[in-house]
């Protein structure tokens, strides 16, 4: 048998006083984005008693990473430990049912036991169940490709068939034909194969048995308790190329008697059952076709959790009185809370509500973003990554009531030593638009950073969506511009979640309007409170952050010196037939398709290219080639509008990109070049400095 190194991650400890330490930490370079490690997947064990995890090293000579796979018990008594196999970094770490650790070498699974270091790891012949386990481990369930009757092909003359082979184009008939990611044109999701869910015995004694004939897609399938049903979703749209979609609830008992629960225009998902089989449990929030639908709607809606009885009865909005968006339902053992994770105000944080009602109530608090949260079995013990500005990412455990919080890991203890990431925590910002609505932010400062200086110019980082927010976590590109003496400006500005339901739908009709105030608003906020120079201040983002940024130099010309819109729409009218999907979120928030008059007007309106006329400032424009989501003919459009006016702009396409631009020899030379404009049209010239 072969045996597998835990190796103890031992630490060296300098002995210097901790000022020494301080003083002698450097600004971050951009040649650091290779020494910076990502930890991620922590997956707790059982019984909680085990936490694995992975470390991540971005490789310049590859343009990948090396990932390593890392074992530390959540009571944090011990050292973390790195799994090898045969002195190789091993992959896919998971937990066994029984508490024994699984992990992939070279195509093998193998298991180990986390309790019993120096016992050898033994290979995993038997292949892993292909589904869902039922509660009484009888059953396997699983959603299973069906086969599609193929019509025969239309019979052709030679000479038909000659110039057919000849044809070098597509035929399309299928809509939407194009999707971010892929290749031009997308397969035709009318031609994927439906699902049906089957069951087989769990030992394999008989073949699968097929359960369903809805001739749909089945997914996010829960077994009652009892282990007699299943309950999943199921979208229709499926069937229909020009409907938005939204997905229902469905039961079907393990004797195939099917029941459809929901047909009412909502989407369903986060499904699931409490323990002791009372309830049902899922988020709900309004589907699109629904949102159009005449009368039409004024916003998206919430997104809440709703529970039902299993037995049959009315829906309970338990999170009626909770303004916030709720993540995936988890349930106690003991059946008496449901605990979800949702971001609130930059932060995100776990919280809990009864079945019986009441209120909301926050388990986890404090100034950071907890993510990839986990929960052991009985409910004792979670574990998760915390989100700060200062450094990246590292492990915790804690008991699942959010107390005894304990870091499991120091990955960037080497790092953090060498490097000053921040001269001064991040700072939370909160003022009033234009309009007196509250707004909130967050303050980066430049490295060096003294209330004496300056004055600083000020980059303004927009976020994407628009429904998202920044919030407590490590970026590296605003770190550096940090580094190069910049303040970097975060506005949660309308569309923003954690903010609350209006909020969230502030830019309704109107992308660009508010939240350009609130961002506008912010900088006039800043500039009154701290040592910036109100003449160099620049503005950038990706996607929705483009798109603002676009807004913003075309609007507010006057305010911004220089730009840096990635991914970024300037034309709607054209943006709804070339991006991919069916153009929902323009039907939903442009109040239309735009061969609607009205709607139309909204199109014009909120179109950065059709008000680009007057624009001094300095922009480059970030983009991806094969852009299906946000389509590089935007960038190209306004791109001409700055040059055919003798505004400084450029153009930085990359190829092959979608559009997330990846890869890491893509970040540092976009971050390069961004940097390079910031300091051409940001900083004084050569002997000008203040």
């Amino acid at each position: 048998m072969r045996r597998v190194l835990l190796s103890l991650g031992l630490v060296l400890l300098w002995c210097i006083p901790a000022s020494a330490q301080v003083a002698a930490r450097r600004a971050l370079r951009i040649e650091d984005y290779y020494r910076v490690k990502s930890v991620g997947s922590p997956r707790i064990s059982p019984d909680g008693q085990w936490v694995t995890y992975t470390v991540s090293t971005p490789i310049e000579q590859t343009n990948g990473n090396a990932v390593e796979t890392w074992l530390v018990r959540t009571s944090g008594a011990e050292q973390p430990a790195r799994v090898r196999h045969e002195g190789q970094d091993v992959s896919n770490p998971r937990w066994r049912d029984d508490g024994r650790l699984l992990y992939t070498h070279q195509d093998v699974t193998w298991t180990l036991d986390p309790a019993q270091p120096g016992r050898p790891a033994v290979r995993e012949d038997a292949p892993e169940r292909n589904g869902t386990l039922s509660p009484d481990g009888r059953w396997l369930a699983r959603a299973q490709e069906m086969p599609v009757p193929q019509r025969p092909a239309p019979a052709m003359t030679e000479f038909q068939r000659r110039h057919e082979e000849r044809f070098q184009g597509d035929q399309i008939d299928w809509y939407p034909f194009l999707q971010d990611g892929q290749e031009f044109p997308a397969p035709n999701r009318r031609a994927r194969p439906p699902s049906e869910i089957v069951i087989e015995p769990a030992d394999g004694s008989a073949p699968a048995r097929q359960l369903t004939r809805l001739g749909l897609q089945p997914q996010n399938l829960r077994w009652r308790p009892d282990g007699r049903a299943l309950l999943f979703t199921a979208d229709e749209a499926y069937l229909d190329e020009l409907a938005f979609g939204h997905s229902d609830l469905f039961l079907v008992t393990v004797d195939g008697q099917l029941t459809r629960l929901t047909d009412d225009g909502f989407q369903y998902s986060g499904v699931g059952f409490s323990p002791d089989g009372r309830w049902m449990s899922y988020v709900r929030s309004l589907g699109t076709d629904t949102i159009i639908a005449p009368p039409r709607l004024e916003n998206g809606g919430p997104e809440d959790l709703y529970i039902r009885p299993a037995a049959g009865g009315e829906p309970i909005n338990l999170t009626a009185a909770f303004d916030m968006d709720v993540g995936t339902p988890m349930w106690t053992p003991d059946s008496r809370y449901i605990y979800f994770t949702t971001g609130i105000g930059g932060e995100t944080h776990l919280f809990r509500v009864a079945p019986t009602g009441g209120a909301v109530e926050q388990v986890t608090r404090g100034p950071r973003r907890i993510n990839d949260l986990e929960i052991d079995r009985a409910f004792r013990r979670m574990t998760y990554t915390v989100g700060e500005f200062e450094k990246p990412e590292d492990v915790y455990a804690a008991d699942s009531d959010g107390s005894n919080e304990r870091r499991l890991t120091d990955v960037h203890r080497d790092f953090l030593a060498e490097v000053e990431v921040a001269t001064r925590p991040a700072e939370r910002i909160r003022w009033n638009s234009y309009d007196g609505t509250p707004v909130e932010g967050f303050l980066l400062f430049p490295h060096g950073y003294s209330p004496q200086g300056g004055p600083y110019p000020l980059i303004v980082m927009n976020h994407g969506g628009p429904h998202s927010a920044s919030g407590y976590g490590f970026n590296f590109k605003n770190s550096l511009f940090n580094a190069h003496g910049y303040f970097v400006f975060l506005p949660n500005f309308r569309s923003s979640t954690g903010y609350g339901d209006a909020f969230k739908w502030g830019t309704w009709g109107g992308w660009g309007e508010n939240d350009g105030e609130d961002v506008v608003s912010g900088v006039d906020h800043l500039v009154a409170r701290f040592p910036i120079d109100r003449s160099r201040v620049g503005t950038t983002g990706h996607s929705y952050g483009g798109i603002l940024t676009n807004w913003l130099l075309t609007r507010y010309s006057d305010r911004f010196r220089a730009a840096i819109p990635g991914a970024g729409e300037s034309n709607w009218t054209s943006n709804y037939s070339l991006r991919d999907g069916a153009g929902g979120t323009k039907e939903t928030e442009f109040l239309g398709p735009p061969w609607d008059p009205k709607a139309l007007d909204v199109y014009i309106r909120q179109s950065p290219y059709f008000h680009c006329a007057g624009v001094k400032t300095a922009t480059l424009f970030v983009h991806g080639k094969v852009d299906y989501r946000v389509p590089l003919s935007g960038a190209l459009q306004l791109y001409t509008c700055l040059k055919k006016q003798g505004t400084p702009t450029k153009l930085l396409l990359y190829d092959d990109m979608p559009h997330g631009i990846r890869g890491h020899w893509n970040n540092v030379h976009r971050m390069m070049h961004e940097l390079g404009w910031w300091e051409q049209y940001l900083k004084p010239p050569l002997g000008e400095e203040k």
